[in-house]
């Protein structure tokens, strides 16, 4: 068999001593998932291709609730629905004990046809109907009161509801990381959460079972989470003090780091981001060394959604084309668009080929299928030279992609799931033409 024709060209070699970390690795391809071949499952399901490992979500899972487990008396872990919503996702969760967390109405009906009991739903966000929250009420539902004019409402539904609406409110706060997330929520810092907390508390109408609060998203200073349970832990102890009532749980929400890099980070993300029991760590010492009632402590709530899923997803594609830019740089184009990796904007993902290749690599920027200047995956990647045909594996894609993606251009694709026996299941159809259309109409006077 012919070899294939590498082009000659003059590199630099960086030799010298190792970094910190070790020498640069060579870049081992990604063959399998959890044993299943990767050229097996594009043949078999097509490309692209979203694959979800059910064997990593329970380990990370695991793994996130002994690190909370083993420092604090009472940890409840709630899925974040918003993270990925597929229904394999979320019943994986709910099998090891998680409750949901969801932000709409759509969210919450997904969790109730989940199986979900009401009284195991946290009711976030900032826009919910009235008829979301008298759904929530008549559930026993956890209502998060993101802001005045919802509590007013809820106070309204209270008024002719049989049931006694469970309450808590979201908090934000300075907790040292900027930009601070001031949008959703009551305000620590001047007062106007105090107030929420008096408001409820006085009308009578509400139960008060918590406080909530979400300090922002991919945050790398487990010491920030330390200020904000310190914070909460604060205002429980003044709604003790004051009218003897005390909260059943404080929600620190969610915002851990995955493992993926993000754009503009020096080192990559896997060497960087702190560990859950750091994450732990900060959140227990905090809740344990407050002035709280140390026989009647609060139910330690966490809603984390992206380091518990992005490991476990992975997006299979294929190349369709090798070219030059005009300024001599090596270009791909791969059938993964931004469409369907939408945290390709945030992230450099790890990229790896399916099959050993050249050792030979090159300064490389990977485009998806799209017409569309902004499809890039990678914008420079030392990469091996692909043929057009040869497959491709993207790394740590569980969270948000599947529930941000879009149509465009392209059908979404499938989505398998390979259980802990090594078998592939089917948990989302490829999209067709006539899925994108049997929602229009078209006017008669067009036909």
């Amino acid at each position: 068999m012919k070899l294939p024709f590498e082009q000659p060209m003059i590199k630099k070699i960086n030799a010298g001593m190792p970094s910190k970390f070790g020498m640069r690795p060579t870049l081992k391809p990604i063959d399998n998932i959890d044993g299943v071949p990767v050229n097996e499952l594009i043949e078999k399901y097509g490309s692209p291709l979203f694959v979800i490992s059910e064997q990593t979500i329970r380990e990370t899972y695991r793994e996130a609730k002994q690190a909370f487990e083993t420092r604090y008396p009472k940890v409840q872990f709630a899925w974040s629905y918003k993270t990925n919503y597929l229904n394999a996702v979320c019943k994986t969760f709910h099998q090891e004990g998680a409750w949901a967390e969801v932000v709409s109405g759509m969210e919450y009906d997904k969790a109730m046809q989940n199986g979900v009991k009401g009284s195991q739903i946290i009711f976030n966000g900032p826009s919910k109907s009235k008829a979301d929250l008298e759904k929530a009420v008549t559930n026993d539902s956890l209502i998060h009161i993101d802001h005045f004019d919802e509590l007013f409402l809820i106070l309204e539904i209270a008024q002719k509801s049989d049931k006694k609406p469970k309450v808590a409110i979201r908090v934000n706060m300075d907790t040292g990381i900027y930009p601070k997330w001031d949008r959703f929520g009551f305000n620590y810092e001047n007062g106007e959460a105090w107030e929420a907390l008096n408001r409820i508390m006085l009308s009578d109408k509400l139960e008060l079972v918590g406080l909530h609060t979400h300090i922002g998203t991919y945050i790398m200073t487990p010491n920030a989470y330390k200020t904000a349970a310190t914070k909460l832990a604060d205002l429980a102890y003044n709604v003790e003090r004051k009218y003897k009532h005390n909260v059943k749980y404080i929600d620190l929400g969610g915002g851990f780091a995955s493992k993926n890099t993000l754009k503009g980070a020096y080192y990559t993300g896997i060497d960087t981001v702190p560990s859950f029991e750091e994450y732990a760590e900060a959140i227990s010492g905090a809740l344990i060394s407050s002035n709280l009632n140390p026989e009647q402590m609060p139910v330690l709530i966490l809603e984390t959604g992206r380091a518990l899923i992005d490991d476990a997803g992975y997006i299979l594609g294929t190349v369709i084309a090798n070219k030059r830019l005009s300024d001599g740089r090596r270009s791909l184009i791969a059938d993964i668009g931004v469409n369907l990796l939408f945290t390709s904007f945030w992230y450099e993902h790890e990229i790896y080929p399916a099959k050993e290749t050249t050792q030979f690599t090159e300064d490389t920027t990977i485009y998806g299928p799209l017409c569309m200047n902004i499809d890039i995956l990678r914008a420079t990647i030392d990469f091996p030279v692909l043929k057009t045909g040869d497959q491709i594996v993207i790394k740590r894609t569980g969270a948000y992609n599947m529930t941000q993606w879009m149509q465009f251009i392209h059908n979404r694709p499938a989505v398998v799931m390979i259980d802990e026996n090594g078998e592939s299941h089917i948990v989302r159809e490829q999209e067709t033409l006539d899925n994108i259309m049997s929602n229009e109409n078209l006017p008669e006077h067009l036909k």
